[in-house]
């Protein structure tokens, strides 16, 4: 039975869920995302946009449609790149489990995987319902300077570990930048870098 549901889960098409708040998003995210996709750990990548994550500090975190806006910008080029907006409709803080459930309701052909950093995933104790999450759906992790990847192999032996490069790329540190009037245009697609420019964000 288990083989049969092996092969099932094989032949449908494989969505890598990257949930953030993309507060904004920068290359670090693409090229996360594209590295998955050459790599054919996933078919496509959605770029869930979080309004509301409950382990972050949201003061200064902007309005989830132009989080959204910049992130359309980003990936138009890019055919294995979608833009999600499932949580905008769905009950605030955005919980993962409850994302990937919504999802399969609305796409039951398709299997979810879930995409987080090395850093999330050593808090994922403080995730809403994290064993079910293990248990019903895989889990890839990229590593982040300075959160051990051994000691997510240990707690969490169900999550795959992904051998990306690291990208010291923060989406905090390019909006402290900008604040300051220092140039972060080597950071972020040229269609964002121009939008937040225009629009005067993170001013």
């Amino acid at each position: 039975m288990k083989s049969e549901q092996g092969t099932e889960n094989h032949l449908k098409k494989r969505i890598g869920i990257y949930s953030g708040s993309f507060n904004p998003i920068h290359l670090g995210h693409q090229k996360i995302a594209e590295h998955l996709i050459e790599n054919q750990l996933v078919d496509e990548v959605w770029f869930v946009v979080s309004p509301c994550n409950p382990l972050k500090n949201q003061s200064d975190l902007i309005d989830e449609y132009v989080r959204l806006d910049m992130l359309m910008l980003a990936i138009q080029n890019h055919p294995g790149f979608k833009a999600s907006d499932v949580e905008f409709t769905m009950p605030i803080p955005s919980y993962s489990i409850d994302t990937l459930h919504e999802l399969e309701s609305q796409f039951s052909d398709y299997q979810f995987i879930l995409i987080i950093g090395s850093d999330n995933a050593l808090v994922f104790d403080q995730w809403k319902n994290p064993l079910q999450i293990l248990k019903e759906f895989p889990v890839l992790v990229y590593p982040r300077r300075c959160y051990d990847f051994i000691e997510v192999a240990d707690v969490y032996p169900q999550m795959q570990l992904l051998k990306t490069p690291f990208y010291d790329i923060s989406s905090s540190q390019i909006r402290e930048f900008i604040a300051q009037k220092k140039d972060v245009s080597s950071w972020l697609h040229p269609s964002v870098y121009q939008f937040i420019i225009d629009n005067n964000l993170y001013q």
